[in-house]
């Protein structure tokens, strides 16, 4: 392998690739970045084997083949370079890096050992708009749950059924929905982890294709070829615990709510809030931190309603949605409650006063 190319393009697949290397064992070849250099481009491969990526660089090779390098190493030394063009050239089990007078030389594993990347079928395809799909990802992710024994929850669900296709998330102490209608042909369900998210949510801005195979999601532009494994499990029947009907509807200005909020929540993130006719007010409920209130003015319909919540909750659902009022579902004060915008509405679980 032998190639010539700007720094700029060079240090930026290199950057993506970063968060795809295994950096506890320097000596598994998932150390490293594996560069192919074929027909009219080259390849960047990284993986720790539960997500991987390909970087596609259009750049005609001066020599066709592979190589491989310490993803962090060459990272290093890229960003070290001056503006230009860098040469790499792989001779015999050693990558050479040079631009100017600086000359590198680093170890390389055997290209040939580098982990395959999953296959699957082009007839495989998800058809779901990538704006929908990516914001969608973006506005539940802060619902997923880290580090949860039940293993499904640890992802979001993508539910595709005969009349269209559901986001989900879910911590125990929230649900966050996004639905969409739609005819689907074929109904699908997947889970698809955290870790896979963020990144999703960094490498695609707009186009993108989806596929996937029985324990895989593929998304694909003309950059980025990324694959993640997904969970494997039973993802809870998040429609039975959504409530089908409220006493209450409250229709409330998003802004306003937001600085509440997080006035309140500078002593204390639980919240007491109370619903009277015209008002809504807020107060800490940590009395050894202090003590704050503020309040709002709302024509609520309500005569008196008290509840406890997490303010993080709704400020995570507000920080998502783009109108300028939201609504707030309730029936008693102890009951779970639902913040609404659109399609994308969040149970939340109450605070015990």
């Amino acid at each position: 392998m032998k190639i010539s190319l700007p720094k700029s393009l060079l240090e930026t697949a290199l950057t993506n690739c970063q968060n795809f290397l295994d950096k506890r064992d320097r000596s598994q070849i998932t150390s490293h970045i594996c560069f192919e250099a074929k027909d009219d481009k080259l390849i960047l491969k990284a993986t720790d084997y539960e997500i991987w990526l390909e970087s596609h660089i259009n750049i005609q090779p001066q020599a066709q083949g592979n190589a491989t390098a310490n993803g962090k190493q060459i990272l290093d030394i890229i960003k070290r370079l001056k503006d230009g063009d860098i040469n790499l050239e792989a001779k015999e089990d050693t990558l050479h890096i040079s631009q100017g007078r600086s000359r590198t030389k680093l170890p390389m594993f055997n290209a040939d050992e580098f982990p395959r990347f999953p296959e699957y079928d082009n007839n495989a395809q998800i058809n779901i708009e990538a704006q929908k799909f990516l914001t969608s990802l973006k506005r539940i992710n802060p619902a997923v749950d880290t580090n949860n024994p039940k293993y499904e929850l640890n992802g979001s669900l993508l539910d595709i059924k005969e009349y269209g296709f559901n986001f989900v998330a879910t911590d125990t102490r929230r649900l966050a929905v996004i639905e969409y209608k739609s005819q689907s042909i074929n109904a699908l369900s997947l889970i698809i982890p955290k870790k896979a998210i963020s990144e999703i949510s960094r490498l695609f801005i707009d186009h993108l294709e989806i596929y996937h195979n029985p324990t895989h999601l593929i998304l694909k532009n003309n950059e980025y070829t990324f694959y993640t494994k997904l969970i494997n499990g039973k993802f809870p029947d998040y429609e039975k615990i959504i409530p089908k009907e409220f006493k209450y509807k409250i229709l409330l200005p998003k802004d306003k709510f937001v600085d509440a909020l997080q006035f309140v929540k500078s002593l204390a993130n639980n919240i007491k809030i109370t619903l009277s006719p015209n008002e809504v007010l807020f107060e800490s409920l940590n009395e050894e931190s202090g003590e704050a209130s503020t309040q709002i003015e709302a024509q609520t319909g309500i005569e008196s309603l008290t509840l406890g919540i997490n303010s993080k909750y709704i400020l995570d659902f507000l920080s998502q949605i783009d109108g300028n009022e939201f609504t707030f579902c309730i029936n008693e004060s102890n009951t779970p409650f639902i913040v609404m915008s659109e399609n994308f509405s969040t149970v939340i679980m109450p605070v015990i006063l």
